[in-house]
């Protein structure tokens, strides 16, 4: 079975805890492991994705830079009701074209999640036009989640699986967070 290492990023307060807990146990938790593995399958093939959620140190921009080297493929997650994480996003995915291959940056394996807290739904602040055009304009296909209803979580991730196959897997560094299987695969959630 292959396995696929992701990291989550992405903002402060913009729920890439809450995804990959509903991910990950398939329920709305408040505390948990940062570094989960789940088995699932994608297209009848079964895989193994680790997902090292980087939650508490978005300030340290060297770490960020690691997980993006050693990983496969991003989830970038913004709030739909925090306006100002979307343009966040922007800046992490020139980041991962920078560090991963500027010339090829097309390839990257990457989806974008909008993160909804359901109860919050009347403090909406970025409209679905504003975030389609930045899958667009990424080139990554754009997913709508709400950690709370498990809405369009096993989607995303079964989408970065999916584009980690089709663009293969770059050489990378090994480090502490490589495992000693050298056919694995990893992805970073940002």
């Amino acid at each position: 079975m292959r396995v696929y290492r992701a990291a989550v990023m992405g903002s402060g307060g913009v729920g890439k805890s809450a995804v990959t807990i509903r991910f990950i146990n398939g329920e709305y938790l408040e505390m948990y492991d940062p570094t989960n593995r789940r088995q699932f399958e994608v297209d009848g093939t079964p895989c193994l994705l680790e997902i090292l959620d980087t939650a508490g140190i978005d300030q340290y921009l060297s770490l960020n830079d690691l997980f993006i080297r050693d990983s496969d493929g991003f989830i970038l997650v913004f709030s739909l009701i925090q306006k100002e994480t979307i343009n966040e996003v922007r800046g992490v995915r020139e980041s991962i074209r920078r560090i991963k291959n500027p010339v090829h940056a097309q390839t990257i394996p990457m989806v974008i999640i909008g993160r909804d807290k359901a109860d919050l739904v009347d403090e909406r602040e970025v409209a679905p036009q504003t975030a389609e055009a930045l899958a667009i304009e990424s080139g990554c296909p754009y997913f709508e989640t709400s950690a709370r209803d498990n809405i369009g979580i096993l989607p995303a991730f079964a989408e970065i699986v999916r584009q980690i196959r089709q663009h293969g897997v770059r050489k990378r560094h090994m480090s502490r967070h490589s495992t000693t299987n050298h056919g694995s695969r990893k992805c970073v959630i940002l």
